[in-house]
């Protein structure tokens, strides 16, 4: 079963930070799935290298699309942005540091990861923007 699974809520109406968020799922997907088959270092590295460019990636057009709208808060997400990467890094350390690391250990933190920041400032950027279609 997947870790994470794409929500309604999650959508923002534009397609590229849709289509980005579906992507960064299914890679944090690939990844748990990917640990808990094989649990090599190798592997776990090379998708965990894979997350953070995409994660990157997905951040970069972010900030670039609030720079465009003058969005208010453009320095606080950036800032929560940079922390969710420092957050990664630690994941990535803690996991290459220990292969044995439990699948459930591994699952809440990447569950926890996502969902922390979308909840916080992604529902304020969509909010504030006006471009949730809900």
């Amino acid at each position: 079963m997947a870790l994470l699974q794409w929500k309604d809520q999650y959508s923002i109406g534009i397609d590229a930070i849709d289509h980005e968020h579906k992507e960064l799922i299914e890679l944090i997907n690939r990844l748990h799935d990917e640990v808990v088959a094989k649990g090599t270092a190798s592997s776990i590295g090379a998708f965990f290298g894979d997350l953070f460019k995409g994660i990157s990636a997905h951040f970069a057009l972010e900030e670039r699309f609030m720079r465009e709208r003058h969005y208010d808060q453009l320095p606080q997400h950036k800032a929560d942005h940079e922390r969710l990467l420092d957050e990664i890094r630690n994941i990535m350390d803690d996991v290459e540091g220990n292969v044995e690391c439990g699948s459930a250990e591994l699952s809440a933190k990447l569950d926890a990861w996502f969902l922390r920041h979308f909840e916080t400032h992604d529902v304020r950027l969509h909010k504030k923007l006006g471009l949730h279609p809900h």
